[in-house]
């Protein structure tokens, strides 16, 4: 009993290096995907077949296993690398806010963020928590590659590759009404789960020494 205790401790405490060392509060870590297990050379290879395709890809997986490190990743061997990463937290914005946010707004000068991510990827995370209104107005954009800014009578050509990640089940999600069918079905292209920790033990060593240093 111990011996799990102590197993245990030493897990979540690998646990939380490796949050950091994938989360986004560790800037020089983004982009960067740490570990040779298989379920991550998995990912890897996956990640570079699809790379420099347009494949709108869904990362999927638990907090804190880099879903948006590896969408950076994604970003930094496609052709759109020397392009913007924009990188948005569904779930950080208040949704009245969310709209103006994301399409822009004439009327208060702000671009919005699709169009700032012009010719690079727009990475909407936890995007389950789009309220349904904004999930309609962003399928459209999906459809036509075209936004019309708050304010605005014309709509502007969209020329970017849409990334989404998600801690939630999106299609349980769609069961019970909080998440639009189709919508799921258009950003469904490629799934793409982050393994856990538990997953990936032969890379604790690698993530603990390029922790430490640091």
């Amino acid at each position: 009993a111990g011996s799990r205790c102590v197993d245990q401790r030493y897990l979540r405490r690998e646990n939380f290096l490796l949050k950091y060392e994938l989360g986004t509060d560790n800037p020089g870590a983004r982009g960067r995907l740490i570990g040779n297990a298989p379920a991550m050379a998995a990912v890897r290879k996956t990640l570079a077949k699809v790379a420099r395709t347009p494949t709108t890809v869904l990362f999927t997986g638990d907090s804190g296993t880099g879903k948006e490190v590896a969408a950076r990743a994604l970003h930094a061997m496609s052709d759109r690398a020397t392009k913007p990463f924009v990188p948005v937290n569904c779930a950080a914005i208040s949704p009245d806010r969310l709209t103006a946010e994301l399409f822009g707004d004439l009327s208060t000068g702000r671009e919005g963020l699709l169009l700032h991510a012009s010719g690079g990827t727009l990475f909407l995370d936890e995007v389950g928590e789009l309220p349904l209104p904004v999930q309609a107005t962003l399928l459209r954009v999906i459809d036509d590659n075209r936004i019309r800014p708050g304010g605005s009578e014309r709509e502007v050509p969209l020329n970017l590759r849409f990334v989404f990640a998600s801690n939630a089940d999106l299609s349980t999600a769609v069961t019970q009404g909080k998440f639009r069918k189709d919508l799921f079905h258009r950003i469904n292209v490629l799934a793409v789960k982050m393994p856990k920790l538990t997953e990936r033990i032969g890379d604790i060593a690698e993530l603990a020494e390029h922790f430490m240093g640091m």
